[in-house]
């Protein structure tokens, strides 16, 4: 099997935990989440939850081969819409981050996670070649 054709499953399941342990974090602890909800958006402890609940449910899609491109399409489209808060969190005179630093290092994860999970929905359809 070609070595480049190996990391995309991994990392899809990389990816898949980490989409559940970040959604899980949405109900364990809601009251971090909260102030990165847009002011302009009402019942902000539900995006909060609801949001939690689509990264849990994408995230454990990965694992299903059937259901694997849809889940990181989902996924992609979550980052897209969480983007506009990093950026925001960047240009902010207090970041909800906590600091500049981690708003300027977080920023550029999230677009390496954007890049990452197009290729883990581009990859989920091609048959693994022995």
């Amino acid at each position: 099997m070609n070595q480049s054709l190996k990391i995309w499953p991994v990392l899809k399941i990389v990816f898949a935990l980490f989409m559940i342990y970040a959604g899980v974090q949405h109900f364990l602890k809601p009251d971090f989440f909260v102030p990165f909800v847009p002011n302009f958006l009402p019942f902000k402890l539900a995006v909060v939850y609801i949001s939690g609940v689509f990264e849990i449910g994408f995230g454990m899609l990965l694992f299903f081969k059937k259901y694997a491109k849809i889940a990181a399409l989902g996924i992609f489209v979550l980052l897209l819409l969480f983007l506009p808060i990093h950026i925001w969190d960047v240009i902010s005179e207090t970041p909800v981050i906590g600091s500049k630093t981690a708003a300027w290092i977080r920023l550029p994860i999230q677009f390496l996670l954007i890049f990452l999970i197009w290729k883990i929905k581009n990859n989920s359809a091609k048959p693994l070649k022995k």
